[in-house]
């Protein structure tokens, strides 16, 4: 009976917690992610095989446990260098069509594993690839040549224009300098770039986002629905 209650309570702790991290498809979950589910199933069984361990023993483990992962996330949210540390950073692999051999070694990855997820994100030749990213998650981010992409009306009478991958520059009104530093920009450039834009300060934006063809796209707390708007 104790067990049982004891499974209980687990179950609800996994679901509030989850719930109150944010959703996650199992795709999207990082290392962090993957350690402290890991983690929690390590503090549920040997709860159960120890008997001298009562429910109100657990629910006061899994409080603090569910404690750290909360402060974890709000620290790596604030800190970028946290933020790679714990949870990774997203890998260039291949840059205008050219080849990084030295992350393909960082990451152990063989050339015949690239072309076994390129062909399953239906790219049969390696010629195709212009920009290629390792996610944190270890799924892979593809942007291909324009010639190779599929027509759209946008491309009647236009010519081709070669995309750029974007990087996020602003989140929730934090400047992500490690970003700035890959593109090799400065946060002035960024500051005087949203002023002109008639952006007054940074905490007020949301989102914004730049790349070298089409520039920046931002979006503002303004920007956001209220609930009141939601029928």
């Amino acid at each position: 009976m104790t067990n049982a209650l004891k499974l209980v309570v687990a179950l609800i702790s996994l679901l509030v917690i989850v719930r109150f991290l944010g959703r996650k498809e199992l795709a999207e979950m990082t290392p962090f992610d993957i350690v402290y589910l890991l983690l929690f199933g390590g503090i549920v069984e040997e709860t159960l095989f120890d008997s001298k361990i009562s429910v109100l023993n657990l629910v006061f483990t899994l409080g603090v446990w569910a404690l750290l992962i909360y402060l974890v996330e709000k620290f790596a949210q604030r800190s970028d260098k946290a933020r790679v540390l714990l949870m990774g950073r997203p890998v260039y692999l291949i840059r205008n069509g050219k080849l990084d051999t030295e992350e393909f070694e960082n990451n152990a990855l063989e050339m015949e594993q690239l072309r076994i997820m390129l062909r399953q994100s239906g790219i049969f030749s390696l010629r195709e690839v212009k920009d290629l990213f390792i996610e944190t998650n270890g799924s892979f981010t593809i942007n291909t040549y324009a010639k190779y992409k599929p027509a759209t009306i946008g491309d009647l009478g236009l010519e081709e224009k070669e995309e750029h991958p974007s990087v996020l520059l602003i989140d929730e009104g934090v400047v992500k300098r490690q970003m700035l530093r890959q593109i090799g920009k400065r946060e002035e450039w960024l500051l005087d770039s949203m002023a002109e834009l008639g952006y007054g300060t940074v905490q007020d934006i949301l989102y914004c986002e730049w790349s070298e063809s089409d520039g920046f796209f931002v979006r503002t707390k303004d920007d956001t629905i209220d609930a009141g708007e939601i029928e």
